[in-house]
């Protein structure tokens, strides 16, 4: 991003001055789950395509790197229909997958996937802002937390509690290898007056949530908040032609890798005081699928 891209996308969300009325936020903000259900409902498994670019921008995930352990463990949230998960079990036969989403419909597809056996991979929901995922998966006991286009869904003041949520169940130097909508992206700008929630959280005509974030935002959440370690931090930008759409422009993301420290008393002292409920009740793809509507 260049110093006259930036200085254009300030001057564009600038003119935005309105935000939706409060009575309004709060309701977006505790019906996420449920809107995120009412979604799959109309687009079944059609409007994400699977997510077979992963293990170009994670080494991490191909073949005999991060899981060359005997019996890797990853956790997948936010899972959605499966579109991360079956291209990664195809290319690494040894992964057991956890899969969770806080849409009891999207985990519904997940199991009634021709590849799904509870052999590798289990699918739950849960919503990470409040259930423990220790409820179901054993503490410290996963090598890798995928998390893809999957916080900007969260409200802004529960993202903290869902990033603790995560290091309940990272083993000793596991890693969170996250990916999600970055401030100043094409889909943030082109938002019309009226789907602002406040800076960087917009509703889209569906009534789902969309955050942008910042680098500065994931080291606060993810250092500071979840007391892991930052080892890659920073912005992607991918171009977008389309001729017959006239769109030309720039889709940006955030792309990060944390680690839990080998001294787990890091992560102990990060999260004293933060409490998750106690309920264990059961309460998207490649990113370029612009949803502003």
């Amino acid at each position: 991003m260049d110093d006259a891209f930036v200085a254009r996308a300030q001057e564009t969300l600038a003119k935005d001055t309105s935000v939706v009325p409060e009575f309004w936020q709060n309701k977006y903000k505790t019906e996420a789950s449920v809107n995120w259900d009412k979604f799959y409902n109309r687009h079944t498994t059609n409007f994400f395509k699977d997510r077979h670019w992963t293990d170009r921008e994670f080494e991490e995930l191909r073949p005999g790197h991060a899981f060359s352990e005997q019996n890797p463990v990853l956790l997948e949230i936010g899972c959605g229909v499966g579109n991360f998960i079956w291209p990664v079990l195809e290319r690494n036969p040894n992964l057991k997958v956890f899969a969770c989403d806080f849409s009891p419909r999207a985990v519904g597809f997940v199991k009634a996937h021709e590849a799904y056996s509870e052999d590798r991979c289990h699918a739950f929901v849960c919503d990470i802002t409040k259930d423990r995922l220790s409820d179901t998966i054993p503490p410290h006991s996963v090598d890798i937390v995928s998390a893809i286009f999957v916080f900007s869904a969260l409200p802004p003041e529960k993202q903290a509690q869902a990033v603790q949520n995560i290091a309940e169940i990272l083993k000793p130097g596991g890693q969170v290898l996250f990916r999600d909508y970055a401030m100043y992206d094409l889909a943030q700008l082109r938002f019309k007056p009226g789907h602002k929630l406040e800076d960087n959280l917009y509703v889209r005509q569906d009534g789902t949530l969309s955050y942008y974030f910042t680098v500065e935002r994931l080291r606060e959440l993810f250092v500071q908040h979840g007391g892991m370690v930052e080892q890659e931090n920073g912005y992607t930008v991918k171009r977008l032609v389309n001729v017959k759409k006239n769109i030309d422009s720039e889709r940006i993301f955030a792309q990060a890798k944390f680690q839990a420290p080998i001294d787990s008393s890091a992560i102990d002292e990060a999260m004293a005081g933060t409490q998750l409920s106690d309920t264990s009740d059961a309460a998207q793809s490649d990113g370029m699928a612009m949803r502003t509507d």
